[in-house]
């Protein structure tokens, strides 16, 4: 065998072909475009994170919705989803409320949408009403839904910014109010935004969304932080349950009842009892709060908010084992 590695001059010429030859990689092959700074999409490792931290806003969102639909809302999340800006925008209604706040130390701004009728109806239950009003077509809010929805949204990125503490502690600061998605330039149409959605249910038959959105490039300035945590639940999975247990045996309801008098007839005076007879009966001071045939509480009846109520003036002392 030669061990001569000495190329002839075909071989060399037939290499030299190859190399020039189109689509094979030469430098006379067609120049194809790049743009510097983009980067292939990569997976957000921090939503799981966000995910967990949805969670924990159920119970705040039950907390800031009560106040104003005067009745304890049914809340759920939904898992976060990643979208192009653009395509969240085509969906959106002409006419809805859309409030973006500054969330540092997270670049850009996040934001918050509610839909008009769910304000609609806030403003009838928080006055007096079921709630249950029909929905009116409309192309701004009243003044009277202005003020409520500017409240309702303070005590929601307060809750917001309270449950991202456990995260890395945001300064919440209002930027915007717009009705149209159009003019909502949280980012680019063709930027992926995280959206995260929670329903909502006060009144029965009824169910709303609420949405929160975060650019995924916002995300990424702190990503390392939404990591960390997340593999901090990830160790402190084995007390999750006791914590959704614990959320869960707080939203069972229970009656509770009062007793304003207890009048004693005789069985004859029954027996005559006939429409427009007046029983007298003595009123106390303080009457007692019965929860399952115990009495828990004692308090004076008053009225509140134009309806009747009892203030609890002391709670009876609890017996172990009782």
């Amino acid at each position: 065998m030669s061990q001569d590695t000495t190329l002839s001059g075909e071989e060399i010429s037939a290499l030299m072909s190859e190399a020039r030859a189109p689509g094979q990689g030469g430098a006379s092959g067609p120049a194809r475009p790049f743009a510097f700074g983009a980067e292939a999409p990569r997976t957000m490792s921090a939503i799981p994170a966000i995910d967990r931290l949805n969670e924990r806003m159920v119970r705040r969102l039950r907390d800031v919705i009560e106040p104003f639909a005067r009745v304890k809302p049914k809340v759920a999340t939904e898992p976060t989803s990643i979208r192009t800006y653009g395509e969240w925008q085509a969906e959106q209604a002409e006419f809805t409320s859309l409030t973006l706040y500054g969330f540092r130390p997270m670049k850009g701004s996040i934001l918050i949408r509610i839909d008009p009728e769910f304000v609609s109806r806030l403003v009838d239950a928080f006055y007096g009403g079921s709630g249950a009003q029909a929905p009116r077509r409309a192309r701004e809010f009243t003044p009277t839904e202005e003020s409520l929805l500017g409240r309702l949204c303070e005590a929601l990125i307060g809750a917001l910014a309270e449950a991202w503490s456990e995260i890395v502690p945001v300064r919440p600061q209002l930027r915007a109010r717009e009705t149209n998605a159009t003019f909502a330039g949280l980012a680019k149409a063709d930027e992926g935004v995280a959206v995260a959605r929670f329903s909502i249910a006060p009144w029965s038959g009824h169910c709303t969304v609420v949405e929160i959105l975060y650019p995924v490039a916002g995300l990424r300035s702190i990503e390392p932080e939404l990591a960390a945590r997340s593999r901090d639940d990830t160790g402190a999975r084995t007390g999750d349950w006791r914590e959704k247990l614990g959320a869960a045996v707080g939203e069972v309801r229970i009656e509770a009842r009062t007793v304003l008098a207890r009048p004693e007839l005789s069985l004859s005076e029954l027996m005559q009892l006939q429409p427009g007879d007046i029983i007298p009966v003595s009123l106390t001071k303080h009457v007692p709060l019965i929860v399952a045939g115990r009495r828990i509480a004692v308090g004076t009846v008053g009225e509140h908010d134009g309806r009747a109520a009892l203030k609890i003036d002391r709670m009876e002392q609890r017996r172990i084992g009782s």
